[in-house]
């Protein structure tokens, strides 16, 4: 039978908590030891290295694998223009703010980790392709105005960005379900042919 502080698992989520907060260079073996009631040897049985555990952190919370796949359902089903309407409704709704807690980008003190970094900018491209694969449908469709693709994609997730942004780092709470129907609004008449 396996002790509770000796999982896996309970390792990896000590180790979240810690790597969130403080960053790679800021947190010990040690400090992981003490927080799960483990040994050192233990936490290289199932990671490997320090470096391999942060590795593994990194996966589960950096990933927008779950976001994107609610993004991608919601879209599917509908007119390209309620899918891109579905599109900002889940962005601001359901945007996994987790996977910007900055300790997980923190290597050494300032250098950022570039697989956490690499990870969540193919994570993003992959959002913004599904976002610019809408928007084109409604361009090809005569349901918005010939313009670049690209560009409108551009700004549509500049303006929801904001918003997450703005709570992620500056804590600044807004109505999410009003902004999104206010940008939906705002970026269909704009775009209207």
């Amino acid at each position: 039978m396996q002790k509770q502080g000796y999982s896996a698992e309970r390792i990896l989520q000590a180790a979240i908590g810690l790597f969130s907060a403080k960053g790679y260079s800021n947190v010990s073996i040690r400090d992981i030891c003490r927080a799960t009631g483990t040994t050192a040897p233990v936490i290289y049985y199932y990671f490997g290295s320090k470096k391999g555990l942060f590795d593994a952190v990194a996966r589960r919370k950096i990933s927008m694998s779950d976001f994107i796949d609610r993004l991608t359902k919601a879209t599917k089903t509908k007119s390209p223009e309620e899918g891109l309407k579905s599109f900002v409704r889940v962005y601001l709704s359901f945007f996994p703010e987790h996977s910007f807690d900055p300790g997980l980008y923190l290597r050494d003190s300032a250098t950022l980790d570039r697989t956490s970094a690499r990870m969540v900018s193919d994570d993003l491209d992959e959002i913004r392709s599904l976002a610019s694969g809408l928007i084109g449908k409604c361009i090809s469709e005569g349901r918005l105005r010939r313009t670049d693709t690209e560009m409108a994609t551009d700004c549509l997730l500049g303006m929801l960005n904001r918003v997450i942004f703005q709570h992620i780092h500056f804590s600044k709470a807004s109505d999410r379900h009003s902004y999104g129907e206010f940008v939906i609004d705002f970026f269909l008449r704009a775009m209207h042919p």
